[in-house]
């Protein structure tokens, strides 16, 4: 196995799909580091995955919300991790719609609390904050637009953009104001094994098997790029590698399609 460029990594929000799949991969591939991985166990954790990783001796799980700032600042303290790779979100854009508060509490409020512990660790040993967010926070792209780029302005339309573009503003001003070393990776729509079935890929697979109505969401004209979610992580793994800092990058598969065309 090669050698993983950090030693103690704590990865939040690790029971979802990617945060999992990270988790998983890392496992499998690399040696000589430790790994917590704290998340707060919601509806779309994958508790059968968490199970498989119990295991591994370099790796423990801690139920926290990085909403709550005084239980995590416990755990990173105690931890001292040289790399923080935050996944932890609310991602359902319908969810965000209804329950708005929600999602300012996790992706804005979690956020914060978690820079606000990275920060603190800077005076002990050196952390970079790697912020996983998506291509969402620049808003919709229509057939006639280009590709977003890293300098394409936000341009959020749903509650749950908003505060994933929040999120990323704070995590550029951490960077910019108290020097701290962060990574933005700013992802498209992601397919794979383990994905919450509100989700659209699965959603359409397992509608289409019990002959149910397929969801296009509006005239279905909606243009998104796809991405497999273990090529989302090997992109990751190819950046820590390489010890980039202080920089944002957009990942995509390359694959786009209108809504309907997935039908």
């Amino acid at each position: 196995m090669n050698k993983y460029p950090y030693k103690r990594i704590l990865v939040t929000g690790g029971a979802g799909f990617i945060g999992s799949t990270f988790i998983e991969k890392i496992l499998n591939r690399f040696s000589d580091f430790e790994i917590l991985n704290i998340d707060k166990l919601t509806y779309a954790s994958s508790y059968r995955t968490l199970n498989l990783f119990n295991s591994y001796s370099n790796y423990s799980f801690k139920e926290i919300d990085i909403s709550e700032f005084a239980n995590l600042k416990l755990i990173v303290d105690s931890f001292l991790p040289d790399l923080i790779v935050n996944f932890a979100a609310e991602s359902h854009v319908d969810n965000s719609i209804n329950f708005a508060d929600e999602f300012v509490q996790s992706n804005i409020l979690g956020t914060y609390n978690l820079l606000q512990t990275a920060l603190q660790l800077q005076f002990s040993n050196s952390c970079l904050f790697h912020h996983i967010s998506t291509d969402e926070v620049y808003g919709d792209l229509q057939p006639y637009d280009d590709s977003f780029t890293e300098q394409s302005n936000f341009r959020p339309s749903s509650p749950y953009s908003s505060t994933k573009a929040a999120a990323d503003l704070l995590v550029m001003a951490w960077g910019r104001t108290y020097k701290l070393p962060f990574l933005i990776t700013n992802c498209s729509n992601n397919y794979g094994p383990r994905q919450h079935i509100e989700k659209l890929i699965p959603k359409i697979i397992v509608n289409a098997m019990f002959e149910e109505i397929i969801p296009i969401y509006g005239d279905g004209k909606n243009i998104r790029d796809w991405i497999y979610v273990e090529d989302h992580i090997n992109a990751i793994f190819e950046l820590h590698s390489k010890n980039i800092v202080n920089e944002v990058f957009n990942i995509g598969g390359n694959n786009e399609r209108a809504n309907i065309d997935l039908t």
